[in-house]
């Protein structure tokens, strides 16, 4: 539940990096199909693949209200 509250969260600033997670963690898709569906560089996928994940962990590990 804190990840797909996450998720939605990172979706609301930032919709694409959310896609590409969705995508690759759920969807099992790789980088090089993931830039396809998103009509994006495979250079564009992984920096937002970085960048979720760095702000899902860091969005995850802080408790709320800090």
């Amino acid at each position: 539940i804190a990840l797909e509250s996450a998720l939605a969260e990172l979706a609301a600033l930032d919709p694409r990096p959310a896609q590409v997670v969705e995508m690759r963690f759920f969807g099992g898709f790789s980088v090089e199909e993931t830039a396809d569906a998103l009509k994006v560089s495979t250079r564009t996928v992984i920096n937002d693949w970085n960048t979720a994940r760095a702000w899902l962990y860091e969005r995850l590990s802080t408790p709320r209200g800090h």
